[in-house]
């Protein structure tokens, strides 16, 4: 059901408003929550390079959290643990762990198009929101004028 613009009062208008910047700011986190996570799995895929049979017997830093580090060494370079989610790790070849990144960067790639538009279609919807409201100001402002006016 479409409503015009025009036949809304201001506080309705500013209600409108009010919802669509909510919904604007959703959105928008939506957006950056699926690009943090589609870095991450870029950033995983990246990783995978390393792994190679130059590589095998190479002495690395292991972390055991963001900020503590032990020294290890690289035995196996053919096969990886990978996070499929809910704390589920499986093992795949170096192969199909980048097979199964690419996968979950294509899929965060389209949910992000997927919302784009919508957040583009809402921000159109608050500027035309705003630009009636602008002119229903103005036209009450002019009225108030012409009161004042008649008055004097």
């Amino acid at each position: 059901m479409a409503v015009n613009l025009t036949d809304l009062s201001l506080p309705q208008l500013e209600g409108l408003k009010t919802q669509l910047d909510q919904e604007i700011e959703f959105l928008t986190s939506s957006i950056g929550q699926l690009k943090v996570v589609q870095t991450k799995y870029v950033e995983a895929k990246d990783s995978l390079n390393v792994l190679n049979k130059n590589n095998k017997g190479k002495e690395l830093l292991v972390p055991l959290t963001s900020s503590m580090y032990v020294p290890g060494t690289l035995n196996d370079v053919e096969h990886v643990l990978v996070d499929v989610g809910t704390g589920y790790y499986v093992e795949k070849n170096v192969e199909a762990s980048k097979a199964f990144f690419k996968r979950k960067i294509d899929f965060l790639t389209k949910q992000i198009e997927k919302i784009q538009p919508a957040l583009q279609e809402k921000h159109a919807m608050k500027q035309a929101v705003i630009e009636v409201m602008n002119v229903k100001i103005q036209q009450l402002q002019q009225s108030q004028q012409a009161a004042v006016t008649t008055k004097a």
